[in-house]
């Protein structure tokens, strides 16, 4: 079983910047791709990010291209979400999920654990 919690999130104002971090308590840590998604009251939950296990592929959605990072320290056990220029669009609760020997998907199915999430706000 794998636990991951999310930290980091809060509010901050349009054209701003937050990281966010996930740390996973699973000794295997760098054998898991991990993905970073995000979700709005009354809509899916959508993609965002994600890196391979071993951090040399990353992958992002068009609407966060540019101004989110992604990158995993194995030695810490924690994967991170750089966010600058942050709009009010990118409001959302920010998951990570973990998927085992992944590459570093875009599809939700292939995770096979998730964080509880942690809030992000932009104001305008």
């Amino acid at each position: 079983q794998v636990q991951l919690v999310e930290s980091g999130g809060g509010s901050v104002q349009a054209g701003g910047s937050l990281r966010l971090s996930c740390t996973a308590s699973v000794r295997t840590f760098s054998h898991y791709a991990m993905g970073w998604f995000r979700q709005t009251p009354g809509k899916e939950r959508e993609f965002v990010a994600a890196i391979s296990y071993s951090g040399g592929t990353t992958v992002y959605a068009d609407s966060v291209k540019g101004r989110f990072t992604i990158s995993r320290d194995n030695a810490k056990n924690t994967v991170y979400l750089q966010m600058s220029s942050l709009k009010p669009e990118d409001t959302a609760v920010y998951s990570c999920a973990a998927d085992f020997g992944g590459l570093g998907n875009q599809d939700k199915k292939n995770y096979e654990y998730w964080g509880q999430g942690t809030q992000v706000t932009v104001s305008s």
